[in-house]
């Protein structure tokens, strides 16, 4: 891999790019919407691509964006030439609006989940899609094709007056809606699907709802009627409102926080308080690669952003469920009292994974994969992450009680016990256990944060111990992850390597953003890939994949959560150094433009300004948010 891919990335990364080869649209040519059980992905294009019901971890309804012919979508699109799309949210809400604008008029398609006691009945989930002609006339093309359990099982559709009943073995879907529609024979490889072609004037509205039906239904429902529909949309709306209004940052970026917030909000599953890492699953870190990963699971090691993110702009009640989340796996260790690394967002353990060879991957990037194989992986980072998070959310929110202190004593005893040992990183990667750095710093980070919070709650410990263990790790890494040769913390103990997990080194206070050795790590990570750092126009890379292989071929792109945590190393190091604090500033300026239309981050950046990875992804929006609020307050209250 050539790692400078980035060197050349697009001045205006956010201009619309076209679909792939006329069958996938790029990743950031989607928004999504759901109701805190799932989500959908809706393209530019007028297209649900991705739908999973009725969790995020359940079996795909739709799935074109990981293969276009057998997938399954659900489209309603103006049949005209020269199409131009635009999306936006409803202010302040997750109500998502496509508008296509064509030589005939304008129409819009506002796409919402209820959500909040707004649903329409007490069974199912609602996908609302309220199709309206603003200007003129137009003729649109519908075609529902859903393709159950990833184009694995089969269904049979049965047309009815008022819509169409989806019915496979595991899960029933009806489509109601006031058009005639029409049997599309083989729309998918698993059974027909539904279309109809219809013209609607000026200022006319057309709904159409797709729900999930319990199995003793034998029609899909009566049609919202248009008061009924409003109703819904403006519950839905004030909601969503509602919630945003606990948001307390009041910053420079208001309004990237704010969707940061939202999007969030709509990665959690209500039932738990988890978040999962991302909705999707097998979206490729390299076009073309074999990396790609189902994220739709929760992981330790984002508790303790996800913890900080939201109670810094005042979400306490959500920081608050997902701890209560963390606290339970906390009481389910493993036989030798260890951690998982990752979760069900039901709590479940294992997630095995499997391979599925008879889809073709998002434009051709195979293997598509389900469950994730990393679920068994030694990551000794884990510890640290979930140690903070604990000692941050006893500081500023509730504080803990004893029973949940006596597992986390147990764990910090265990890793007192291993954290010499080998592990496979932060990264997950597949090529061998190596001494990482970052999982030495984390080691550390779990048994200072269990020491502060002893001596803050008065709870027993084994303190003596924990010292001794806490400094000789330290010592380990000042000696055996510094290298003087490179004048940076590397990626593993006797390596040469950078890594941008290395930049959480003053983040968790294991030094100070100016200290001498940190410094000189920052100013070798801002170089370009050519010169031997990790940055290129503002983009950070996690690694340089040819200095330290990791198990798997092909490229990846720049780690977007890696460019913000070099904004926050760049920020607390700019509090003595005004230029550095000016350079965080710019380079989070320029991240925004890399987001997609919507606000919305995939994993990656490619080389000309591409999303890559699962989208849109959790870690990398409450990255976003701490950054956001650090630096904002680094640059106090002048010229906002």
């Amino acid at each position: 891999m050539e790692n400078n891919a980035a060197t050349n990335q697009a001045e205006n990364p956010r201009t619309e790019r076209q679909p792939m080869a006329g069958t996938y649209q790029p990743i950031e040519n989607y928004g999504l919407v759901g109701d805190l059980h799932t989500v959908a992905l809706v393209g530019l294009n007028g297209s649900i691509d991705w739908l999973c019901l009725p969790n995020f971890d359940s079996p795909s309804v739709f799935a074109a964006m990981l293969d276009a012919q057998k997938g399954g979508h659900f489209s309603i699109r103006p049949v005209a030439e020269g199409i131009r799309e635009k999306q936006f949210y409803w202010p302040e809400t997750n109500v998502l609006v496509t508008r296509f604008f064509t030589s005939g008029g304008v129409a819009e398609i506002i796409d919402f989940m209820p959500v909040g006691g707004t649903e329409p009945s007490t069974t199912g989930h609602h996908l609302i899609r309220k199709l309206s002609v603003v200007r003129g006339s137009m003729r649109f093309r519908l075609e529902c094709a859903p393709s159950f359990d990833y184009a694995r099982a089969t269904h049979t559709t049965t047309l009815q007056d008022d819509g169409a009943i989806f019915s496979s073995a595991a899960l029933r879907l009806g489509l109601a809606t006031g058009i005639a529609l029409q049997e599309s024979l083989q729309a998918t490889p698993g059974g027909s699907g539904a279309s109809a072609e219809f013209e609607l004037g000026e200022c006319a509205e057309e709904t159409f709802v797709l729900q999930s039906l319990a199995s003793e239904d034998t029609s899909c429902g009566v049609v919202l009627n248009a008061d009924r529909s409003d109703e819904l949309f403006e519950a839905t709306v004030q909601y969503w409102r509602n919630w945003l209004s606990k948001c307390s940052y009041t910053g420079r970026w208001r309004e990237m926080v704010q969707r940061s917030a939202l999007t969030l909000k709509l990665l959690t599953y209500a039932p738990t308080g988890a978040i999962v890492a991302a909705p999707t699953t097998s979206l490729p870190e390299g076009i073309g690669g074999e990396r790609n990963w189902d994220y739709r699971y929760t992981w330790i090691r984002d508790a303790a952003f996800t913890v900080y993110g939201l109670m810094r702009i005042g979400f306490t009640e959500e920081a608050e469920r997902f701890m209560s989340w963390v606290e339970a796996r906390c009481h389910e260790l493993n036989p030798d009292g260890s951690l998982q690394i990752m979760y069900g967002i039901d709590g479940r353990h294992e997630l095995a994974e499997q391979t599925l060879d008879h889809l073709e991957g998002y434009a051709g990037s195979k293997p598509v994969r389900i469950g994730n194989g990393a679920w068994d992986q030694l990551q000794l980072d884990i510890y640290g992450e979930l140690l903070d998070s604990v000692y941050l959310f006893n500081k500023h929110g509730i504080p803990i009680s004893y029973d949940f202190w006596q597992q986390l004593r147990k764990l910090v005893n265990w890793i007192a016990d291993n954290w010499e040992r080998t592990d496979e990183g932060v990264w997950e990667v597949r090529g061998g256990q190596r001494h990482f750095t970052y999982s030495k710093l984390m080691a550390w980070v779990a048994l200072d944060r269990g020491l502060r919070l002893a001596e803050k709650r008065s709870f027993p410990a084994d303190r003596d111990r924990w010292i001794t263990v806490r400094d000789q790790i330290f010592e380990r890494i000042m000696d055996e992850g510094w290298s003087k040769e490179r004048g940076a913390f590397v990626q593993s103990f006797g390596s040469q390597s950078l890594d941008a997990s290395n930049l959480m080194m003053p983040l968790v206070f294991f030094v100070s953003p100016g200290d001498p050795r940190m410094l000189s790590t920052l100013d070798e990570t801002v170089k370009t890939p050519k010169e031997g750092g990790l940055v290129a126009n503002g983009l950070t890379f996690r690694y340089n994949v040819e200095e330290s292989p990791d198990g798997l071929s092909g490229e990846e792109g720049t780690f977007n959560i890696c460019s913000f945590w070099l904004v926050e190393a760049l920020t607390r190091a700019g509090q003595h150094d005004h230029r550095r604090l000016e350079e965080a500033r710019l380079m989070f300026e320029k991240m925004f433009g890399f987001s997609n239309h919507l606000g919305l981050y995939a994993e990656e950046t490619g080389p000309t300004g591409e999303h890559l990875g699962n989208f849109p992804q959790a870690f990398t929006h409450l990255s976003l948010i701490s950054a956001a609020y650090n630096l904002d307050r680094a640059l106090g209250t002048k010229n906002r």
